[in-house]
């Protein structure tokens, strides 16, 4: 079970597995368990020719993964970047699995990606690579089987177009078969701020364990997409100083606090930060190392590792992104006594609103957004506490705790269920 942590720099499967094994030695595992818990159920790869606008054709490579479907259907977004690779996918998937363990919420996990950039289509070359991507990939997916939503690079439309075809195949209109949806087509109030909102409680929670005043701490963000944007605003309405965000091409830094009511308004009708001057402009690599309280890495993996870990000076990491941190670097945070609170766990807010979408969708009853803010604060600071409480029993990080309590979940059901020969 032991790996190399060296391989874990680059491959965010390798980094998942790393996490995976010292939690399963903890717990001291069964091996047999071990194999299937770290073997994808079913994994797919399609080909998908679309009609260019200049009339050439092209064909996109797409990806979908079930890691587990164990404890209910599958559950995980769909990627359209040129970076996606199916270790990447079968990371995303694996997380997702232990992401809804934690929060005890009943999907399995799984991902999809297609390798695109999708700000270079037209929005048509997008509406025939997104059907033909389900088209190819429609007998695995459905309410009771694997229920996409959306990442990087898609959105409610993408959803949308999901949803309609899927329905034409199936011959009814099928709301549950994505989460992330316009709220017109069933969507849920709160889903789209979700992943944001949950980083700002468990933010929120990170401060107080650690004895600190939301009030008195400053915070830099990483990333000012969907994740990245409500994290900043969620912070900003805890008291928290944003001293910087960050878009693809660097950050907006002001040492005396950006005026995130203009960062907002600036989002709303852009994609980056370009054109916005209520702060200096510096490097991405310059904001993960900022003299702050708190760091929110929210956009991609791999953003702090072995080369920059001893340079940060967070007290308080939370990891609104999948795999911001590699295991060597959590190694060195760790010594400097940097809390993190891991993405499994901190950017669990999307999924826990998207199985309440999925809930409303199969009730054909709808939640006003107090109601589904309330239940998500429930759910999410019961889960901070259940895995503090771990960590402090096994004096563990919370990491290796919320894996524990996601690993243990997740064997007991294959225990009970017993394997189908």
């Amino acid at each position: 079970m032991n790996r190399d942590q060296l391989n874990t720099e680059d491959n965010p499967l390798e980094a998942m597995l790393y996490h995976f094994d010292v939690a399963a030695r903890k717990l001291a595992l069964d091996e047999g368990l071990y194999q299937i818990l770290t073997v994808p159920d079913r994994e797919i790869r399609v080909s998908i020719p679309v009609q260019m606008h200049d009339g050439s054709l092209q064909v996109f490579a797409g990806y979908r993964v079930q890691h587990s479907v164990a404890r209910g259907p599958g559950k995980g977004g769909i990627r359209f970047a040129p970076t996606v690779t199916i270790d990447e996918v079968r990371a995303l998937a694996a997380w997702m699995t232990w992401k809804c363990a934690v929060v005890n919420v009943p999907f399995g996990g799984a991902k999809g990606g297609v390798i695109c950039e999708p700000q270079s289509l037209t929005d048509t070359e997008l509406e025939q690579l997104t059907r033909r991507y389900t088209a190819a990939i429609i007998d695995l997916i459905g309410p009771e089987r694997d229920v996409p939503a959306p990442d990087m690079g898609t959105n409610p439309k993408v959803m949308a177009w999901i949803m309609d075809t899927y329905s034409m195949h199936v011959r009814h209109s099928s709301p549950g078969v994505v989460t992330g949806k316009p709220l017109e087509l069933g969507g849920s109030h709160g889903r789209i701020r979700a992943t944001g909102y949950g980083v700002g409680l468990m933010t929120r929670e990170s401060l107080y364990r650690q004895g600190l005043d939301p009030k008195q701490c400053t915070c830099a963000v990483q990333g000012c997409g969907n994740v990245g944007s409500v994290s900043a605003e969620s912070l900003h309405a805890l008291g928290l100083k944003v001293v910087a965000i960050s878009d693809i091409d660097g950050a907006l830094y002001n040492p005396d606090g950006l005026d995130m009511g203009a960062v907002r308004a600036h989002l709303r009708d852009h994609r980056d930060l370009s054109g916005l001057d209520c702060g200096d402009r510096i490097s991405n690599a310059d904001l993960i190392t900022l003299d702050v309280d708190v760091l929110i890495p929210a956009a991609t993996e791999n953003v702090i590792t072995k080369d920059n870990a001893a340079d940060v000076k967070a007290k308080v990491i939370v990891e609104g992104a999948n795999g911001p941190t590699t295991p060597v670097a959590e190694n060195i945070l760790e010594e400097k006594g940097v809390f993190i609170l891991p993405d499994v766990l901190a950017n669990a807010g999307g999924v826990t609103v998207s199985y309440f979408e999925w809930v409303q969708n199969r009730l054909g009853y709808y939640w006003d957004e107090r109601d589904v803010n309330t239940r998500l604060e429930r759910i999410m600071v019961d889960s901070f506490q259940e895995v503090c409480g771990i960590a402090d029993r096994h004096e563990v990080s919370a990491r290796t705790a919320a894996y524990m309590l996601a690993i243990d979940r997740v064997s007991a059901v294959y225990k009970l269920r017993g394997i189908y020969a």
